[in-house]
């Protein structure tokens, strides 16, 4: 019951417009987030950005003609040690904020495992339509500007898409 009523209570509040802005070696990339349709999902992306925790972090899954995904915080930089991919914060992962929004090339949507309630800290930006996601994970925006940087990021390889030199976030932040 909780869980819903902190729902019903973003719900209800009108949120301002935010981007989340990546800085990239090759230039920026601009997402509208998407307050309305995942104001959890949003107001956690906000946070880390906020805090830092994006600075440095790898596209560490790059698949051609589908998505890339980052946002990896729990392995750091630089973490050998820590399989990509396998990280979060150290928030509770978040309930999942289905919307109607279609899973279109410089959509954003939220990384989880097979748990639909397990999104915490990585995103992916789709590089092409990908209708079977659509309902089955968390949309957070849209890139409004810069798709041509995302196009530009190091592919990975075989089926995961694992980037063995991959492009990082030099930073991130939030604009209102």
């Amino acid at each position: 019951m909780a869980r819903i009523a902190l729902i019903a209570a973003f719900a209800a509040t009108p949120l301002a417009a935010q981007d989340l802005v990546l800085e990239m070696e090759a230039g920026e990339i601009r997402i509208d987030l998407a307050e309305e349709a995942a104001p959890l999902h949003v107001e956690r992306i906000s946070t880390l950005a906020g805090e830092g925790a994006y600075d440095g972090v790898a596209f560490h899954r790059v698949i051609e003609g589908f998505m890339a995904q980052t946002g990896d915080v729990g392995c750091g930089v630089a973490d050998a040690t820590c399989p990509a991919g396998t990280g979060g914060s150290d928030y509770d992962d978040l309930p999942a904020e289905f919307s109607d929004i279609s899973f279109e090339r410089g959509v954003v949507g939220m990384a989880r495992t097979a748990d639909p309630d397990s999104a915490n800290s990585q995103f992916f930006i789709m590089f092409a339509p990908a209708p079977h996601l659509n309902g089955q994970y968390t949309v957070i925006g849209e890139v409004t500007e810069g798709m041509e940087i995302v196009d530009g990021i190091t592919r990975g390889s075989g089926q995961g898409g694992t980037v063995a030199d991959p492009d990082r976030i030099v930073s991130a932040r939030i604009e209102d």
